[in-house]
Order: structure tokens, then sequence, then C-alpha cells
């Protein structure tokens, strides 16, 4: 079994194979009858892991590494900042930009009535804006000065302590506006528009 799940490849591509076979299994019937809605049902399943990807990471970041990285000893932060942070990084930022794509998709003729607030989607519309400040915050925030933090793009030490601070203070941002996001998602869907 290691040798089969102890690739990343592997597990995911089982993963996903699981999935359609769930779905061929429990509705196969109605694939062809509605396309539309399982076009909009695999985005809404893109849009989704996207965002666990994204928001897990997130956490991931404001619950473990940020918390843990003063207590680390000088000789071990090499692992963390040369090998784990620029490859979490990666998932982190293209897990958002998969996020906003999908959610895009997904919200289709309505896309400029919930960026407006209009009548019946002022919650989902609250949720995306919310959704692209933080995405905002990754690409062109967080992610620039974690370059200069982590040596990624050269910096005096003194450059370094600035970058570091400000990608923490805006991931403490998005952090800090995930809840609302996530509520505004899940209501628009569970309890109906507002």
């Amino acid at each position: 079994m290691a040798a089969i799940l102890g690739k990343l490849s592997n597990a995911l591509l089982i993963g996903l194979l699981a999935m359609v076979g769930v779905i061929v299994a429990f509705h196969h019937g109605m694939i062809a009858e509605d396309a539309g809605g399982w076009v909009l049902g695999f985005m809404r399943v893109i849009h989704v892991w996207a965002g666990i990807l994204w928001i897990g990471l997130l956490y991931y970041f404001n619950f473990v590494q940020i918390p843990t990285m003063p207590s680390v000893p000088a000789e071990l932060k090499p692992g963390v900042t040369k090998y784990i942070a620029p490859k979490a990084l990666l998932y982190f930022r293209h897990g958002s930009l998969l996020t906003v794509l999908a959610g895009i998709g997904l919200s289709g003729a309505n896309l400029v009535g919930a960026l407006t607030f209009q009548e019946g989607l002022r919650v989902i519309g609250l949720g995306m804006w919310l959704g692209l400040i933080m995405a905002f915050n990754v690409w062109f925030l967080i992610w620039p000065n974690q370059k200069i933090a982590l040596g990624i793009v050269d910096g005096a030490p003194e450059q370094k302590a600035k970058a570091g601070t400000t990608a923490m203070i805006f991931s403490r941002t998005n952090f800090l506006l995930s809840f609302p996001m996530l509520y505004c998602m899940i209501a628009q869907h569970a309890i109906g528009a507002a």
C-alpha cells in the first residue's frame, strides 16, 4: 500500500477516480438529462476543493507555522524556510487563484449582480468580495513579502524582517476575513439568499 499511496500523484488520481465512481454509481441516469447542472456541479467541486486547499494552508500558517517558528532552533529553521514554506506557499497561491476562477465560473450571469449586492445576492456578493480581497492579499502582499523574508529574493536583514512582519500581518488579515467569508459562502446555499 505504501508503494501506491506513497506518491501524492497516485493518491490524487485514486481520489479523483473514486469521486467519478461515486458519481456514476449514484447519478449515472441524471448526467445525460442535465449536462449543464453537472458542469455547475463539477465547478462547485473544484471551487470547494481549491478553497479547502487555500484556506487549509492559511490555517496551517496561522495555527502552526507562524506560532511555532520562534521556538524552532536556528539550525533547523532552514528546513522550513527553504523547503516547506516555499512549497506550501506555491499551493497556497494557486489554491487561491483556482478558488477565485472556479467561483467566477460558478457565478455565471449572477457575477455582476453579486458584486453589486443586488437583492438575493448580497450574502454571496459579500463572500465574493471578501474572497477577492483575500486573493489580492495572497498574490500582491503576502507572496512578494514572503519571497524577501524567505530569501527567494535578495534583501538585507532588516528588509527580511520587515517583509516577514508584513506577510504575517496580511496572513492574519486573511485569517480573520476567512470567517465571515466562509459564513457567506455557506449561508447563501444553506439558509437562502439575503
